[in-house]
């Protein structure tokens, strides 16, 4: 286990503040992403002179060059903030706040969550939904009191301040584990929501690392860091949405997928994942087992997730297909496509996937 001193030493360190755009770095008329050499000195300046400075943790910033707004982030994208967080993690920083748009939030907070299973980071990912700035007043920076940014902001960077490892999303007053958060709204400031019943990723981090093991995680993600980028630009996941349609029209567009590289896909299935029956779809779903591509079940609805009580869905799993449970489909996502990084066979994805449920069955808590 880590020494009481080295620990005390990590969590006394400043949190790493990560600019990556969105809403929340926005100004103007039309509003629009400020450049990060414009609003990071503005925001470092109000942290500095709000009245809430004296009660908010150290921080420095953390040079990124992608900034972007989050609709536009792709599989590359995520591995760019992979491999940033992972470079600062091996030079001995431990706690970050990352500030992201709030389109693919829970997507990005749920990849790193997988990422970075088994160690003992601390990352808190946050955004708003109206900016920091008053864009009414277009003569000088100034907080909008009518904004959600600046109280997430604060939540977050007291969140990190705490160190407990893992990766987790803040807003709106609330914080859950990244791998349960999804978007439930458009515009309203409690756009997020999520649960603290997570298994693993979550249940993998540790808030002691002992430095050998620590060392021996990170010399494990070095090793297949250049294969990582090297699969980046082919590693996709698709997703099919299930309507009131002939099970043929389905089979018709996982047929189109089959010519591909082996990818993810994600079958958004009706209710508690049921999936219109037809012999072509049934034949099709193995045939793309076959070819090496991984079929996740999941649900359309936004809580509950799948599961095979009804024969109207059970079928499906006799010709491959995985059940996705209660993971929502941002995590479905961000596991398939860190299988599809990470490892290079078919086989080897799903017998990681495989054991990721085994540690979402067995396992009641956390590692701590």
């Amino acid at each position: 286990m880590a020494s009481p001193s080295s620990l005390s030493a990590s969590l006394s360190q400043p949190i790493q503040l990560i600019y990556a755009g969105g809403t929340f770095g926005s100004y103007g008329r039309p509003l629009a992403p400020l450049a990060a050499d414009v609003f990071l000195p503005t925001l470092q300046q109000l942290l500095t002179g709000h009245d809430d400075a004296a009660f908010l943790p150290a921080i420095a910033w953390l040079d990124n060059t992608l900034i972007k707004d989050s609709s536009q982030l792709t599989p590359s994208d995520f591995v760019h903030f992979y491999t940033l967080l992972l470079s600062a993690y091996a030079s001995g920083k431990r706690q970050f706040v990352l500030i992201t748009g709030t389109d693919t939030l829970s997507y990005l907070g749920a990849f790193l969550a997988e990422a970075f299973a088994g160690s003992d980071i601390c990352i808190i990912v946050t955004g708003s939904m109206r900016p920091l700035l008053d864009s009414e007043d277009l003569h000088s920076y100034k907080v909008d009191s009518h904004s959600d940014a600046w109280d997430n902001l604060r939540g977050s960077l007291r969140l990190a301040a705490g160190g407990q490892s893992g990766v987790k999303i803040c807003f709106g007053g609330e914080s859950w584990p990244a791998q349960t958060v999804q978007k439930i709204h458009s515009h309203d400031f409690m756009a997020f929501t999520g649960h603290s019943r997570a298994a693993y990723p979550d249940n993998s981090y540790i808030d002691k690392l002992a430095e050998t093991r620590r060392q021996h995680w990170l010399d494990d993600q070095q090793s297949f860091l250049s294969a990582l980028q090297a699969r980046r630009e082919q590693a996709i996941v698709h997703a099919l949405y299930c309507l009131p349609n002939d099970a043929d029209v389905l089979s018709t567009q996982l047929q189109a997928l089959l010519s591909k590289p082996p990818c993810g896909i994600i079958l958004l299935g009706f209710g508690s994942g049921n999936v219109p029956y037809s012999p072509l779809l049934a034949e099709t779903l193995q045939a793309a087992y076959k070819q090496g591509h991984m079929v996740v079940c999941a649900s359309q609805c936004a809580f509950g997730g799948v599961s095979d009580s009804y024969a109207a869905g059970s079928w499906q799993y006799n010709y491959q297909v995985i059940a996705g449970g209660r993971l929502t489909i941002a995590a479905i996502y961000a596991r398939l496509l860190w299988l599809l990084l990470r490892y290079d066979t078919p086989a080897r994805r799903r017998q990681r996937w495989t054991y990721t449920v085994n540690q979402a069955s067995t396992s009641t808590s956390r590692s701590r």
